[in-house]
């Protein structure tokens, strides 16, 4: 395969799978399983077809089962078929992985092995080392929000569907960084919208079994113009309407974390002299969004908003047990905390 000078990206891997291009051995590593599980599952689809999969296809995982053992499946011959498909989990579970380095060298040109790991493992012990230096390798991070739109936006393409630009950003603020929940948002979009193919924030709404003016992305638009009163009441619609009070106040508490750091990033740009442009790309929205971030950012100040992500904190802490609390009341104690952190800048601006 000859020495890999530098890790090959998702969108890299995904195109050669797709097209069947494939080497004898990959190494996936990183903190974002579900692109791990996106790509082993596109390596099987696209390397096996089903009626060989059952003589030509081992998933096992490093915590079961011991390194010999795993080779000795990577050195057998395929059944009828191109390929010989390996996929081992949890590989820096797998004990004595080490005897890895020496198969990295001469793998097996009639099998596909690939090696996952759970997390970033010690890159400078073998079998690691080896391993970057033979195998296809990539390291799969978490995205950043700003990275976030682009992604669900070429998923969506590649299913036929294009969503109108406010959508496509509202859906991004409303899964964060949460790739699965962005792929289940989107297949719920998929199906609801049958033959149509644009995609709206109406949609986007009614799927997540919302309203059109009480949702979350309302409750965004509420606290960040300081109506209070308002986004009490649409925080009480949207617990009144969950099959889950307490995940929809976790949900709600990690939408506006996530609306806070923003302005936090805003607040850090003052006096940069950077172009709107420059000022949406560094927290992750289109430029046509960037005035009512900016507004928010003006209205709470640099002060306010570091009193109420530490408040947030709190709530989320409350909220995954740290409390007994109704999860109503956590919620109505946060917008109070909000409230009373945002009166010294609105007092100062008037």
């Amino acid at each position: 395969m000859g020495q890999q000078t530098g890790g090959l990206s998702f969108e890299q891997l995904e195109v050669a799978f797709q097209h069947g291009n494939f080497a004898p051995l990959y190494f996936l590593y990183g903190e974002e399983s579900f692109l791990i599980d996106t790509l082993q599952q596109l390596l099987i689809e696209h390397a096996l077809p089903p009626e060989l999969r059952a003589f030509n296809l081992d998933i096992v995982y490093g915590d079961e089962t011991e390194a010999r053992a795993v080779l000795g499946l990577c050195q057998s011959l395929p059944v009828m078929a191109p390929h010989r498909v390996v996929i081992v989990r949890n590989f820096d579970s797998l004990r004595e992985n080490r005897l890895f380095a020496a198969y990295a060298e001469r793998p097996n040109p009639q099998a596909i092995v690939l090696l996952a790991c759970s997390g970033r493992p010690n890159l400078n012990a073998q079998p690691y080392r080896a391993l970057r230096q033979h195998a296809v390798w990539a390291e799969l991070r978490p995205l950043r929000p700003a990275q976030v739109p682009g992604w669900l936006a070429r998923y969506a393409e590649r299913e036929g569907y294009r969503l109108e630009p406010e959508a496509l950003q509202r859906l991004a603020e409303y899964v964060g960084t949460d790739l699965q929940a962005g792929v289940q948002e989107l297949r719920k979009l998929f199906a609801y919208a049958g033959t149509r193919h644009t995609l709206t924030l109406d949609d986007i709404v009614t799927v997540s079994g919302q309203t059109r003016s009480y949702n979350i992305f309302e409750l965004q638009r509420a606290v960040g113009e300081g109506r209070y009163s308002d986004a009490v009441y649409i925080v009480e619609q949207l617990l009144q309407h969950a099959s889950n009070p307490r995940s929809e106040a976790l949900r709600i508490v990690s939408f506006l974390t996530t609306f806070f750091t923003k302005l936090w990033r805003l607040t850090l740009c003052q006096g940069q002299r950077l172009s709107n442009q420059a000022l949406a790309g560094r927290i992750g929205v289109p430029a046509y969004f960037l005035q009512e971030y900016l507004q928010s950012a003006r209205r709470y100040g640099g002060d306010a908003i570091r009193r109420v992500l530490a408040a947030l904190l709190a709530a989320d802490v409350e909220l995954k047990g740290g409390s007994q609390r109704d999860p109503r009341l956590v919620l109505h104690l946060l917008l109070r905390q909000v409230q009373a952190a945002c009166r010294a800048p609105l007092q100062q601006a008037a």
